[in-house]
């Protein structure tokens, strides 16, 4: 019990650090991870921001992607997938300082293929939960690929942190 225990309050940074180095890297924090519903939040620094202060849009594409493949990941059982299509949709800016929010659920989970549908919102700071909608992403993905042998070891940190 203990270890599952220390596992589960792991801090976010941790978790975020062992799940997705390049997510980690910009400040992101990965929340909920299962196979039905990934979610984490970002504040938004210098560091993900154009030049105009405001979030990257190629940010927002690699929390879309990342959560999706994490969430496919575990969804296909641990076999490897490889994204296909990635549709973004940019709604509102979210400034440097804001906090975003958010969510990744698969729409369609098949044998061969599946479809994530992953939202981000600016947290609302008087209630800490969704304001505005900032973007909405698809991403559709190729999934029980063979994990080559070298990568067996791939899926343990999910496996880890992963309330199935």
């Amino acid at each position: 019990m203990g270890d599952a225990t220390a596992t589960a309050s792991a801090p976010a940074s941790t978790k975020t650090a062992e799940l997705d180095a390049p997510l980690s890297a910009l400040g992101f924090e990965i929340e909920e991870v299962s196979p039905s519903r990934l979610t984490g939040r970002l504040l938004v620094t210098d560091t993900c921001c154009q030049p105009f202060k405001v979030l990257h849009g190629g940010v927002s594409a690699l929390i879309a992607e990342g959560l999706a493949s994490m969430g496919a990941h575990m969804a296909s059982g641990y076999r490897r997938v490889a994204g296909m299509q990635l549709s973004i949709n940019h709604f509102r800016s979210a400034a440097a300082g804001d906090t975003v929010l958010a969510r990744a659920v698969p729409v369609h989970v098949g044998r061969s293929t599946q479809v994530w549908e992953v939202k981000l919102w600016k947290m609302d700071v008087s209630t800490q939960g969704e304001g505005p909608q900032i973007a909405e992403a698809r991403v559709t993905l190729l999934c029980n690929l063979p994990v080559p042998d070298e990568l067996k070891g791939a899926g343990e940190s999910l496996r880890k942190y992963s309330k199935l």
